[in-house]
């Protein structure tokens, strides 16, 4: 395979040529919605795209903005990136979301792109690059909380988790569980067609793709999404 890492800025064109990998109620974090189309039109230099070029075909995404990042994880994570990160001065790259073909995973894909990650934070100036991770297996997990799952880690010491193993191959440093990475609200209805799933009565549900429960309370449904906090130093 042929692979080629180029910007929005260069190819605008491929703005949706990847299907969308995420389950579909992730696509409803208010703060997310807002500020999606400002990460193409304000900061294209630092969106990407993967293409096979043997096959022409458009492989993976990886979304990145600047951030006034002051060491500290915030519990937030991925919301905080798009609000209070995106409106101090710039001092890291924050890598807010990537995405794989499945067909693609375990090529070398992932590693490339946040290779490239790392290249644009340093070309920027930017000495840190950081991301508030989303584990690839702990919607297999859902009930595990996020401190414990982070723990979890393989005979040879890396993480347990394949995306956070990834980060810490290529040299991140594991620093925090963002615990309200997103949030996510919905009444029952929406949830039902976001899911295809039924929530007869109010109580936790385990949703297919959810890192952990969806709560009903008087026929609204609210996720808390958790995430990882890693960061690379570019400088």
């Amino acid at each position: 395979m042929k692979l080629a890492i180029v910007t929005h800025a260069e190819h605008p064109e491929l703005d949706g040529s990847v299907p969308d990998l995420l389950p579909r109620f992730m696509r409803h974090d208010p703060i997310v919605e807002a500020f999606r189309p400002r990460l193409y039109e304000v900061y294209p230099d630092f969106q990407l795209w993967a293409v096979d070029r043997d096959r022409r075909r458009t492989v993976a995404y990886g979304c990145t903005l600047p951030v006034g990042w002051n060491g500290e994880p915030e519990p937030r994570g991925l919301d905080w990136a798009l609000s209070s990160g995106a409106e101090g001065e710039p001092s890291a790259l924050c890598a807010v979301v990537a995405g794989v073909v499945p067909e693609y995973r375990g090529t070398g894909v992932s590693e490339a792109l946040l290779d490239r990650m790392a290249t644009i934070a340093a070309g920027h100036g930017l000495e840190t690059l950081v991301a508030p991770v989303r584990p690839t297996w702990k919607a297999r997990y859902p009930l595990t909380p996020i401190e414990r799952y982070v723990a979890w880690r393989r005979g040879d010491g890396l993480p347990y988790d394949p995306w956070l193993r990834t980060h810490e191959r290529l040299g991140a440093e594991l620093l925090a569980p963002a615990p309200r990475s997103l949030t996510i609200a919905g009444s029952r209805q929406e949830w039902e067609e976001w899911t295809e799933l039924t929530f007869p009565e109010d109580g936790d549900y385990v949703v297919p793709g959810a890192l952990a429960p969806v709560h009903f309370a008087g026929g609204k449904g609210i996720y808390v999404e958790p995430a990882v906090w890693m960061a690379f130093h570019t400088g």
